[in-house]
Formats: C-alpha cells, sequence, structure tokens
C-alpha cells in the first residue's frame, strides 16, 4: 500500500470518517479495550488498595474453576434452558410480528393515522423495565390487580400471580413482544419504504390483488433484511434482558423455574457471593457461544444463498 493513497482517500472520505468516528470511539472504549478484563474468568479476583490493575495481576489464577462453578449446580440446566427458549421464541415470533406491523402501516393510506400507531408502538421502547414491572404488576397483583378484580366480579376465584409460574412464559413473551415489536418494525417500514414502487405498479397492471403484492414483492425484498437482523439475533441467543426477568416478575423465587436465565442467575450469585470471576466467566461463555452461533448460522445461509448472509 502506497502510504500517498491512502491519506489522500482519508482526505477524500473525512466527512464520513467525522460521522463514524463517535461510533468508533464508543466501540472502542466501551467493547475493545474492556475485552482484556477476560482474564478475570480465569481469576478468584480479589481488590486490593493497590488499584483494579494490580488487583487482577495479584488475584489467583484457578483456571476452570469459575466456569465449573457456573455449571456445576443444579439450576444449569434450568438456565440454560430458560435462555435459550425465550430467545427462540422472541427472534421467531419478534420477526412475524415485525414484519407483519410494518406492513400494515405501509398499507394505511391515511399517513397521519399511520404515524399515529406508529408512535402508539414505539412509545414501549422508551419504558424501563421498572415502569413495565410496575404495569403488569397493576394488572397481576393480587388485591388490586385489574385481572383480579375481574375475576371478581365475574365470581371467579382469586389467583396469586406471583406465586404460580404455570402462567409466566406467556406473560414474559406478551410483555417482551408488547415493548419491542413497535421498535422493530421501524427498520423493516424503512425497507419496505425503498422498494420501487414501479413494481407494484405493474403488479397490479398484471390484476394482482393487495395480498399477491405482498407476497410476491413485498416479502421477498426484506428477505435479506430479515436473514441479517435474524443472524444478528442468535448471536445473542445466550443473552437475555435482564430487566425482562428480573423487574417484570419482580423476583420472586417461587417463579425462578421459568424465570431463572443465566443473566439473573449471575447476578444474585454476584450479590450473594461477590465472585466477580464467576460473572466474567458466564459473559465470556455468552460471548464465545454468540459467536460461535453466528458464524455457524452465517456459513449454512450462505450455503443456500450467498448474497442474504451476513458476510
Amino acid at each position: 500500500m502506497k502510504w500517498g493513497s491512502f491519506f489522500r482517500d482519508l482526505y477524500r472520505n473525512k466527512a464520513m470518517l467525522f460521522f463514524v468516528m463517535p461510533a468508533t470511539i464508543w466501540f472502542i472504549c466501551f467493547s475493545y479495550l474492556p475485552m482484556a478484563g477476560v482474564i478475570i474468568a480465569f481469576k478468584q479476583y480479589r481488590y486490593s488498595t493497590d488499584g483494579f490493575l494490580a488487583s487482577i495481576i495479584n488475584s489467583a489464577w484457578v483456571g476452570w474453576d469459575n466456569f465449573k462453578f457456573l455449571f456445576s449446580t443444579q439450576d444449569a440446566y434450568i438456565i440454560t434452558r430458560n435462555t435459550v427458549l425465550y430467545n427462540a421464541v422472541f427472534i421467531i415470533l419478534g420477526l412475524i410480528m415485525s414484519v407483519a406491523m410494518a406492513v400494515i402501516l405501509s398499507e394505511i393510506v391515511n399517513k397521519r393515522l399511520a404515524k399515529f400507531f406508529q408512535t402508539g408502538m414505539f412509545l414501549p421502547h422508551f419504558l424501563s423495565w421498572v415502569i413495565v414491572g410496575y404495569f403488569v404488576f397493576s394488572f397481576l397483583s393480587y388485591d388490586k390487580g385489574i385481572v383480579n378484580q375481574f375475576f371478581t366480579f365475574m365470581g371467579w376465584d382469586l389467583r396469586q400471580w406471583y406465586n404460580d409460574p404455570t402462567y409466566w412464559p406467556l406473560i414474559l413473551v406478551l410483555v417482551n413482544v408488547w415493548k419491542t415489536v413497535g421498535y422493530s418494525s421501524v427498520v423493516y417500514l424503512a425497507a419496505i419504504m425503498g422498494i420501487d414502487k414501479s413494481l407494484y405498479e405493474a403488479a397490479m397492471i398484471d390484476g394482482a390483488n393487495k395480498w399477491q403484492q405482498i407476497r410476491r414483492i413485498t416479502l421477498p425484498m426484506l428477505v435479506p433484511l430479515m436473514t441479517i437482523l435474524t443472524l444478528l439475533a442468535i448471536g445473542k441467543i445466550f443473552y437475555a434482558d435482564f430487566g425482562l426477568f428480573y423487574q417484570v416478575p419482580r423476583d420472586s423465587g417461587t417463579l425462578y423455574s421459568v424465570t431463572n436465565v443465566i443473566d439473573t442467575y449471575v447476578y444474585r450469585g454476584l450479590k450473594l457471593t461477590g465472585e466477580i470471576g464467576m460473572s466474567t466467566a458466564a459473559g465470556l461463555y455468552q460471548s464465545v457461544v454468540g459467536f460461535v452461533l453466528v458464524i455457524t448460522s452465517n456459513y449454512v445461509v450462505r450455503r443456500f444463498n450467498r448474497d442474504n448472509a451476513l458476510f
């Protein structure tokens, strides 16, 4: 590489580089530099007054003991099962609902009405899980909840919702869809707006109805974007939304069988034992598995359609 041409390219693209600089700095500071801290996963970290770096260096090396401690308990299967199955449902149902909402919004003729509905669906994304947890509590509280008040009106038996794990998988899925589908649909809606309108005009001339236009034009044009976003979501299948599984069930111990995931398990273990090494080991485990899943899924996609692959 000639350094002269390199610097000329930098100068020629200085405006674009300036725009990506904040994001680049953010990723370097919060994503790449902290990667050096994964060594804590193999150490029994003990804080000392000499500083954070000295504490890492002076901590005893324990090898794989932190990983053994994480997965040697009887809860290892439960938290892994809950994390993977919940995320699998979130990915599939979130994809279907987001695409459906985007298609519906794009078909609304009255644009003011479309923006009103879009804003209404987009708003839950900005609510904290703490606020959402109180919303859910207002529905499911035993004595004051709207659901139990309705049961009282109908003469039915009241339910101890926060002591009965039967319905919580459905409740968590519904709450997650309600909070995330509006934000996710924006990406697909933008992609739909970018589809060439002449394709729809040609289809209408050929006699295609609205459903045929969606099935033959809209959905096929969204497949590359759907594939990329799904691949990225698969990479985080071992990461659970901490707020959803901790704040919404209100940390009820009787619900741990259906609400305990890797993130909440590590948090409770860190709070009780103070073992930073164990939490670091869990984070490293999630990252490595996510990386392997993304590479594997991308390889499978490339085997069928190279253009739809992530890389």
